[in-house]
């Protein structure tokens, strides 16, 4: 998918954590057979991203279909993880889509509406739900720096966005993806009920 004859967005999948609370990096869960890391990866390519970028830390990790980024630095938070992967972004990249690898309910719809808000002229689209930003979350090449200079500790980008109100543009994904993290053995319990039931986005 490309804007008038430009290079597609890439896809940036933060997936260093140790998962603490969880019991283990979150990149290597597997729900229904399929690892976590691999599932944000599938993600983001089937919604046209390229390249996908990972970036991984507490967990080596080999994923196929990415260019995987270690982040030395994964203890100091998700704002080490963003730096590391738009570094590593190539400098013809247009735009990033930044996804996060503990939300399986984000759908490559709720991504393409992200790029095609893009595509109509969005600086940022932020994903929402219940008129709430979450993510995903697309950023322009231009904001690359500034976005990397505010991510600090365990916030990512949220910094830069909060600052700059301005740039984003809201995209309603509510009925294609939900922004719902596994973060403990009882989010993961109910994520799997409400598959089993049918009741996931």
């Amino acid at each position: 998918m490309t804007l008038h004859g430009e290079e597609p967005p890439a896809g940036l999948l933060l997936a260093a954590g140790e998962g603490r609370r969880l019991g283990g990096p979150k990149a290597l869960l597997e729900l229904d057979g399929e690892r976590l890391v691999d599932r944000g990866v599938h993600l983001l390519r089937e919604a046209g991203c390229s390249p996908v970028i990972v970036v991984i830390g507490a967990a080596q990790v080999e994923v196929i279909g990415a260019v995987v980024v270690p982040n030395p630095g994964w203890r100091d938070g998700m704002g080490s993880s963003l730096r590391a992967g738009l570094a590593a972004l190539p400098p013809a990249c247009p735009a990033v889509v930044v996804a996060l690898v503990d939300q399986p309910r984000v759908s490559p719809a709720a991504v393409r509406r992200l790029i095609a808000a893009y595509e109509a002229g969005a600086e940022i689209a932020v994903a929402t739900y219940a008129g709430e930003p979450r993510n995903p979350v697309l950023l322009r090449a231009r904001h690359f720096a500034a976005a990397a200079e505010a991510a600090v500790g365990d916030t990512g980008a949220r910094g830069f966005l909060r600052a700059h109100p301005d740039l984003l543009t809201g995209v309603p994904c509510d009925d294609v993806a939900a922004p719902d993290d596994i973060d403990t053995p009882a989010d993961l319990a109910a994520f799997i009920c409400s598959s089993e039931h049918g009741t996931g986005a």
